[in-house]
């Protein structure tokens, strides 16, 4: 199977909480099939991406990144290596990576948690373009880096940030192991 594949079925599969997040959903389903490349950060008009929503076991707290060249507070993510054996192991190495928190998938949450289009303004030497971020709910444990830190789930003004909190606290806290 394909990496193509895998992404279009777990797109398919994958129930939305609502319009907006249909909406994504349908446009990524299209991409993923349209695209020549839909993993690869060389796609220059849109590339896939993976994220993770840092919650602490007791779903109180989420460890966000303070994004430098964007100045928001977001949960960590980024694109896809070739190395990654899938969307989810893409979204713990950028945890781990922007965190260094030890983290896990959530054991009970959906997979993927949420899907995201989102534009990235233009750079030096980088066009605008947009992520089609899939989304993965995760625990960690730890103390974070500098340029991390925890928040109280909710606490934070941003859109995108808001919308994972919310599904996040209807999901409630992790159960016990």
């Amino acid at each position: 199977m394909t990496r193509r594949s895998v992404l279009v079925r777990l797109l398919q599969q994958h129930v939305t909480a609502d319009d907006r997040e249909e909406a994504d959903r349908c446009a990524m389903l299209r991409l993923a099939q349209e695209l020549a490349e839909p993993l690869s950060r060389d796609e220059p008009s849109a590339h896939f991406t993976a994220s993770a929503f840092v919650i602490d076991e007791a779903c109180r707290l989420t460890c966000l990144v303070r994004h430098v060249k964007l100045g928001r507070l977001l949960q960590p993510g980024g694109h896809v290596e070739p190395s990654d054996i899938s969307l989810e192991a893409a979204a713990l190495r950028e945890a781990h990576e922007e965190t260094t928190l030890e983290v896990e998938l959530h054991p009970t949450a959906p997979r993927p948690f949420d899907l995201d289009i989102h534009e990235i303004p233009d750079r030096r030497g980088e066009p605008a373009h947009f992520h089609l971020d899939v989304r993965y709910l995760v625990v960690g444990r730890g103390d974070p880096c500098d340029g991390a830190a925890w928040y109280e789930i909710g606490g934070v003004d941003d859109r995108s940030v808001g919308r994972l909190a919310a599904k996040a606290l209807s999901l409630g806290s992790r159960p016990p192991e």
